[in-house]
């Protein structure tokens, strides 16, 4: 049984499950399905109480596609989702990403 196997056989126990929903796209993300991946981060990011590191994996995995402007959607909303739920943690660390993308894309 696969790694991807296994998460879908715990995630059909609890639906709900944040972290394997969150384990799922990142095993998609290194099989290289991308768009499913973010697709599935999306979803965390529009739950009740949002999953704020899955906005920062979206932006990252955006970038990397060099889908900038997406990326640079996801950090903005990320951080002030961050912000709201007092994690200024994740908050830095999403605001030096979208720094970073500063030069890249369309402004």
């Amino acid at each position: 049984m696969s790694r991807r196997e296994k998460i879908l056989a715990m995630l059909a126990d609890d639906p709900t499950d944040t972290f394997l929903r969150y384990s799922l796209a990142m095993e998609l993300r290194s099989e290289g399905s991308h768009d499913d991946s973010i697709a599935k981060l999306q979803e965390l990011t529009k739950d009740a109480t949002p999953y704020v590191p899955a906005f920062f994996m979206a932006a990252q995995q955006l970038a990397d596609l060099d889908r900038v402007d997406e990326a640079r959607e996801f950090l903005r909303d990320g951080i002030e989702q961050a912000r709201s739920q007092g994690d200024s943690h994740a908050a830095a660390e999403m605001s030096e990403l979208l720094a970073s993308l500063g030069e890249l894309g369309e402004l």
